[in-house]
């Protein structure tokens, strides 16, 4: 084994890692040495990573089994939330759960340490993951490497800044309705939500949201995330939902060149009327001219799908979602929860949830469903749609966060009937929809969706543009991503000041 004194951690992904490990060249014991050096320079100024598992890691480090697993010996982070460690906490970013420990690893994160991953720590989530910033009571703002007056999304926050900074070539994450492709976007990374039913869940959860949250991960090259896939696709008998088996390799297929010329279609308008600033379009475009410069037939269209109606029955799943979890919680402590022990948009959901009826909450799943008709009409005659994945540059640390005044009127939610309750809801929202109205929809239908880096504002803030396409077509995405990886339209981490050039 060679000296590691003149390695370079960040400049390999994960699967150059890996292969490091493989050859000998490096250990795994100097993997995680070179990735808590890393997180101990750069985490104080980003609360990225809330808590570590250094002992235990080192105890993984020496039985990996490099010639076995394909990812043997390299460093990774989970996010606190659905992906639990057993016998760690788990807190969600809730402070009703901060000394909650997992009594088993979830299939997900089971699925990780049998490919060779050392999770070496969870990273900040907004609380029970309902926001697109990370700034929890519980552990406070995750700040944005690009510049750390920002906010580097949510909920996986905590998890882009870890990637974003080189910490880890790539962690864990989930997306309920934009939470991989948000941060993503915000934090100059490649963020692919898979199609609904790709990946592990549970175990004892056979949905999550109603199958509109999965867990996969944020990554800086987009052969990581593909070979990430291959690990990870999975059927499993008691899910809900299932996606065939990808037959091939995402990560061998992503290089074959396309066989036809694609029909794209894009907008740049928001799907709820909203405003929407000239960076976001601009990056639209940018990617509008690179398709038409490869040949491809690119048609702008409007989205088929009511946004604001799609957003009333997202929030209307986050209040039964809400409310049911509030009183299995409440249920397991033996006491009634108040507004003193959450923060307002979780108090604020699961009091509307208590007035939502089953039949209603039935019909608004039902709505899902006729999106999803409506997308699947769209991709009979398109190959991808494309939009900015979020309207402006990241917003700063506590511009979305509700004042006091804010609080006060949030919290008569309960003198409200149940029309009121969800108007307010929307109304609680709408600064935050206001820069991300766009990633919601691939929740809900299900189709797979990811943000690449290809835009940087004026002033040095990375802005993805969200690709989808239909569902189980990651590897049209996949092949995509990787054309675009080797372009210059591709930011990546250049003029990242947090990130060793």
């Amino acid at each position: 084994m060679s000296s590691s004194s003149s390695f370079s951690y960040t400049s390999y992904d994960a699967i150059g890692l890996a292969e490091l490990v493989r050859a000998r060249e490096i250990s795994p014991v100097e993997l995680l040495e070179a990735a808590y050096a890393r997180l101990e320079e750069v985490n104080p100024q980003l609360n990225a990573v809330i808590r570590t598992y250094e002992t235990r890691a080192r105890q993984e480090a020496v039985i990996v089994r490099p010639g076995e697993q394909p990812f043997a010996g390299v460093p990774l982070l989970l996010k606190d939330i659905s992906q639990s460690l057993e016998g760690e906490i788990l807190t969600s970013g809730s402070r009703l759960l901060s000394e909650h420990r997992a009594q088993r690893n979830s299939n997900f994160v089971a699925r990780l340490r049998d490919a060779g991953f050392i999770i070496i720590g969870h990273t900040n989530t907004p609380e029970f993951g309902l926001k697109n910033i990370t700034e929890p009571r519980l552990h406070g703002p995750s700040r944005n490497p690009w510049n750390t007056n920002h906010s580097p999304g949510g909920s996986s926050g905590g998890a882009a800044a870890a990637v974003a900074s080189g910490i880890v070539p790539l962690a864990g994450a989930s997306d309920g309705g934009g939470s991989i492709r948000i941060p993503a976007s915000f934090s100059g990374l490649f963020g692919l939500k898979p199609t609904r039913g790709r990946t592990p869940v549970g175990p004892g959860v056979g949905r999550q949201w109603q199958g509109a949250s999965i867990d996969f991960a944020l990554s800086r090259s987009v052969r990581d995330s593909a070979a990430l896939l291959d690990t990870l696709q999975v059927i499993q008998p008691e899910a809900a939902f299932h996606a065939p088996l990808f037959p091939s390799s995402y990560l061998t297929d992503m290089h074959y060149p396309h066989q036809r010329k694609l029909k794209v279609a894009y907008t740049t308008a928001s799907p709820v009327g909203s405003p929407v600033s000239d960076e976001a379009k601009e990056a639209v475009y940018k990617m509008v001219r690179w398709l038409e410069e490869q040949g491809h037939e690119v048609e702008e269209k409007l989205s088929p799908v009511n946004g604001v109606k799609l957003m009333e029955n997202y929030y209307m799943m986050n209040s039964g979602e809400m409310a049911a979890m509030i009183s299995s919680m409440e249920r397991s402590m033996g006491r009634v929860l108040t507004s003193d022990d959450m923060e307002i948009e979780s108090w604020v959901l699961a009091e509307a949830g208590k007035k939502v009826s089953a039949a209603e909450f039935v019909h608004s799943l039902a709505e899902w469903d006729v999106a999803a008709a409506q997308m699947s009409t769209l991709f009979e005659r398109y190959d991808f749609y494309v939009t900015p994945v979020n309207a402006f540059p990241a917003p700063k640390i506590g511009e979305l966060t509700p004042h006091d005044e804010q609080i006060q009127h949030l919290m008569h939610i309960s003198d409200l009937d149940k029309i009121q309750q969800q108007q307010l809801i929307y109304e609680m929202f709408e600064p935050s929809l206001t820069y991300t109205p766009f990633t919601q929809l691939a929740n809900l239908t299900g189709q797979p969706a990811m943000s690449v880096p290809v835009h940087l504002t004026p002033e040095g803030l990375p802005m993805g543009v969200q690709i989808m396409a239909t569902k189980g077509r990651e590897d049209w995405l996949l092949h995509l991503a990787g054309q675009l990886e080797a372009s210059d339209l591709w930011v990546g981490m250049k003029g990242n000041p947090l990130f060793p050039a």
